[in-house]
């Protein structure tokens, strides 16, 4: 009790005036912290799921839980998953594909019924085993903290009680509780851990879970300072513009650590930290070198490392124009088309957003594409001198990303009238002899209003 009410107090609950859904399988551990709940007079309810992984022992551990909220007064949730099923589904082990069905449905009813919070009977035990586990998956800091106390509406009050405080609590108090066969296997890697590693542990310090309590204590606060520490410099290295996230070179690798650093900003983009050697290997390379998460792209450009989604490097797309098209959406970015009988008064803004191009000239359908390699195109103030586009681009220092997002206007002909926003080419551009004019435009039409 004391430990339980340690912790509520630690974290600031009001759970006499805050109800808690309590998450109850029926064994000891949950069967008592309903029993704490109900001695304190804290408001709560109970849910229990039901992943029929063992058959009509999970029909009597349903009925077992139903049956003690019913003793204790106590609104009753039940659902009953095929996890196995989802397990599949999602290509992920039955354990996560249950902690990710119970969860999901847990908040669904704390938002339906009006709960605070959602608590499970994770207890220090439970918290140390995590630890261990986590040190053979590979972990930073954070892993070494064990299970958090609180996070966001989940509450888990019984996290400074011992599991042999557990058993002499509901031994004390004459409780009932139900038996979980699969917890006495190896077949589970946290069951070998506590079964064969913590043992060990215990041998070597009888006082293990209040010596692993203050070591938790002390790695979650030099955790936080450092999260605080790599807050404030990365926001001194790190410049975000649009979709691009832009890190200086010179300053990471003049600062200590410079791969932690990294891995610190690129984790939450996926990418693992093997990988964060190779990049800093990299660095002293030529520019140029990509590298790739799930979910984005990585370049080391020559004074920046520069990084984006995957999706915004699709080149395979192509949009057709027709004439009658007003205006063309491609990639979120409208083009606009405008018949003009006069010179427009913008018309020297054709090296930007705005190109005016002789209309008799053009051979519709029209098209928007990528460019491609050996693309060529007679530059506007060239005189008609072919250009490469990979001349062009190389010339304009463009990084590789830069040029994943190049888009052409194309004539008919095949014909490149527009590297849009860039440069138009020269056998488009309007002259004194043009009677009918096309304006494209990546402005909006309100933009264009201003001009």
């Amino acid at each position: 009790m004391d430990s339980f009410l340690t912790l509520i107090n630690q974290l600031g609950l009001e759970l006499k005036r805050e109800p808690t859904l309590l998450a109850v399988s029926g064994g000891v551990d949950s069967v008592t912290m309903v029993h704490l709940f109900h001695r304190m007079g804290f408001r709560a309810g109970i849910a229990h799921c039901n992943f029929g992984l063992r058959d009509d022992e999970s029909e009597g551990d349903a009925e077992f839980v139903r049956k003690l909220a019913q003793d204790y007064n106590l609104n009753f949730y039940l659902k009953k998953f095929d996890v196995k099923f989802y397990a599949k589904k999602h290509s992920i082990s039955i354990q996560m594909a249950a902690r990710e069905l119970r969860y999901k449905w847990f908040e669904e009813i704390r938002v339906a019924n009006g709960y605070k919070w959602i608590a499970t009977a994770h207890h220090a035990n439970d918290s140390f085993e995590t630890v261990l586990l986590n040190l053979t998956r590979g972990t930073g800091l954070s892993g070494l903290n064990g299970i958090a106390a609180k996070h966001n509406t989940l509450i888990r009050p019984m996290l400074y009680v011992t599991k042999a405080e557990v058993l002499a609590y509901a031994k004390n108090h004459n409780l009932e509780w139900r038996e979980d066969r699969s917890n006495n296997t190896d077949e589970y890697k946290r069951n070998m851990i506590r079964h064969e590693a913590i043992p060990v542990f215990q041998r070597l310090n009888p006082a293990l879970e209040a010596t692993f309590k203050i070591t938790s204590e002390k790695l979650s606060s030099a955790n936080t300072l450092l999260n605080e520490f790599l807050q404030t410099w990365k926001a001194t290295v790190l410049r975000i513009e649009r979709d691009t996230i832009k890190l200086n070179i010179p300053s990471l690798l003049s600062s200590s650590e410079p791969g932690y650093r990294l891995w610190y900003v690129l984790e939450e983009y996926g990418f693992a930290y093997r990988q964060v050697a190779q990049i800093i290997e990299s660095l002293s390379g030529i520019p140029g070198k990509t590298f790739f998460s799930p979910t984005h792209m990585l370049l080391v450009d020559r004074s920046e490392i520069i990084l984006e989604a995957r999706t915004n490097h699709e080149k395979g797309f192509e949009w057709i124009i027709e004439t009658h098209d007003n205006p063309v959406n491609f990639e979120n970015q409208p083009l606009s088309l405008e018949k003009l009988d006069a010179a427009p008064r913008f018309e020297t803004l054709q090296d930007g957003e705005i190109l005016v191009v002789n209309e008799e000239k053009l051979i519709f359908p029209l098209k928007i594409r990528g460019w491609q390699k050996g693309d060529r195109f007679c530059p506007l103030g060239m005189l008609g001198k072919s250009k490469k586009l990979s001349d062009l681009f190389t010339d304009l220092k463009l990084d590789l990303f830069q040029k994943q997002k190049i888009r052409l206007l194309v004539n008919g002909n095949g014909d490149i009238i527009w590297v849009i926003g860039i440069r138009p080419d020269e056998r488009y551009k309007v002259d004194e002899q043009t009677k009918n004019f096309i304006t494209f435009s990546i402005y909006s039409r309100s933009d264009l209003d201003k001009i």
